[in-house]
């Protein structure tokens, strides 16, 4: 019987395209999984969510399932892994340091309250990866014990207040021209202490309590409901304190950490997502990062804000100048 040229030319293309995939799953870069040095340690219960929710992208113990090693899906999972270890490794953890490691578990762990880790096209093949209610629970509760608040004595109360009236009165115009630019070349913006506080915010992971300040552009885009995106010009100026509690429980402001700001023009900033970011340590200002690099820490931290124009705080409700 013969069979129709049409139907032959169809096998014969059929046949090509099960040749070029069968002979590119010969080609593949393997994921190595390097010696594990210092693995991340905590509670069982914590260490099971991060080893099912993580661990394959986040250290180097990358599991990988059959559909998970065929082209091209293998080349998206070693991409994630490669970008993923970038960001958070849990098998070099006795390297960082304690601070770096609790803003790491913080970042991690606000990454999967905003449902972007693990992602959707991760847990749709991995279900077993899915983070629940309880296991938040879980990971909320370990985040707190990690940096518990206690109440501070007098003394430290009576610095604290000396050290924040001293640090209001000497950030005035006299000295944005003794602070040198940031890494990326963002000058210190002065004067930002007069802006509109639109919003305050604490983090229980490091015991730091902050104010959020807003310039008129910013502010008129509140008043009139246009924020997502930022209009080109707004500023934020984000002011972190020590938190200190007395005996009665009282929250007040502590030892001045640092002062950042974002800076909205997406053309100049397309780089990092639209925003200009700096920031300056403690009371002598000293420009944050030894060099441009030090963005990535904050692109990386607000990445799960993306349909939010990456801001993290929704500002107060403002009332229209109208």
């Amino acid at each position: 019987m013969m069979i129709p040229k049409k139907f032959n030319k169809k096998l014969v293309i059929l046949a090509i395209i099960i040749g070029v995939f069968a002979g590119v799953q010969l080609v593949q870069p393997q994921i190595e999984n390097p010696p594990v040095t210092a693995d991340f340690s905590a509670p069982s219960e914590v260490k099971e969510i991060l080893v099912r929710g993580c661990y394959d992208c986040h250290s180097n113990e990358t599991k990988l399932q059959w559909f998970d090693k065929i082209i091209p899906a293998y080349w998206l999972v070693k991409e994630h892994v490669e970008k993923g270890r970038l960001a958070l490794n849990f098998s070099n953890w006795d390297s960082l340091s304690h601070k770096q490691q609790n803003n790491l578990l913080y970042t991690a762990l606000n990454f999967i309250l905003l449902k972007s880790m693990p992602p959707d096209s991760y847990t749709l093949l991995h279900p077993q990866s899915k983070v629940s209610e309880s296991d938040l629970k879980i990971l909320k509760n370990y985040a707190r014990i990690l940096t518990p608040e206690k109440p501070s004595d007098s003394s430290n109360i009576r610095a604290a207040n000396h050290e924040y009236d001293e640090w209001i009165n000497t950030n005035g115009a006299s000295v944005g021209s003794k602070v040198k630019p940031a890494p990326n070349g963002i000058s210190y913006i002065t004067g930002f202490d007069t802006w509109t506080a639109i919003s305050t915010t604490d983090r229980f992971d490091n015991g730091t309590m902050r104010v959020i300040y807003a310039n008129d552009v910013a502010v008129k885009a509140i008043k009139n409901n246009h924020i997502n995106p930022w209009p080109k010009g707004t500023i934020f100026a984000k002011v972190l304190w020590k938190k200190l509690i007395d005996s009665s429980g009282n929250v007040r402001t502590g030892k001045f950490v640092h002062v950042e700001f974002m800076i909205k023009d997406a053309d100049k900033y397309a780089g990092t997502d639209g925003w200009g970011w700096a920031r300056w340590v403690g009371k002598d200002l000293k420009p944050y990062g030894k060099s441009t690099l030090f963005t990535t820490e904050c692109t990386n931290c607000h990445k799960p804000m993306k349909n939010n124009d990456f801001v993290f705080t929704m500002p107060l409700q403002l009332k229209s100048d109208k």
